[in-house]
């Protein structure tokens, strides 16, 4: 099993969350992180300068069978790319076990029903 963390823009989490789902990824977790990138710039709303060094993105966390793991990493690339600087990063990182709290069951399968085994 792996972990996958993707940042990615904001304005993309839609359009990923769609080839996620396209490529039946149905679970994940999402949050909105901040973060300090290279790109500096400097922003004026109503006359006033605003340091836009801390850049808002979408953090996506998803726990996938190695199976998984490339067509996973293949959705979100594709679906997140503007080739822009600021488009994100992807990390893969391996997980050791997995347990279903409610029926005690371990591994690959705690990720999902049984009656999905392909």
């Amino acid at each position: 099993m792996k972990k996958i963390e993707a940042i990615i823009r904001k304005t993309k989490f839609e359009d990923v969350k769609d080839a996620l789902l396209a490529v039946d990824i149905e679970w994940f977790s999402y949050y909105d992180v901040r973060g300090i990138g290279k790109s500096r710039q400097a922003r004026i709303y109503r006359g006033v300068m605003y340091d836009t060094s801390s850049i808002e993105r979408t953090m996506i966390s998803i726990v996938v069978r190695d199976k998984n793991v490339e067509k996973t990493v293949q959705a979100i690339m594709t679906a997140a790319h503007t080739g822009e600087i600021g488009d994100g990063r992807i990390f893969v990182m391996p997980i050791d076990d997995a347990i279903r709290i409610r029926t005690a069951e371990r591994g690959d399968i705690a990720l999902y029903n049984a009656e999905q085994e392909e």
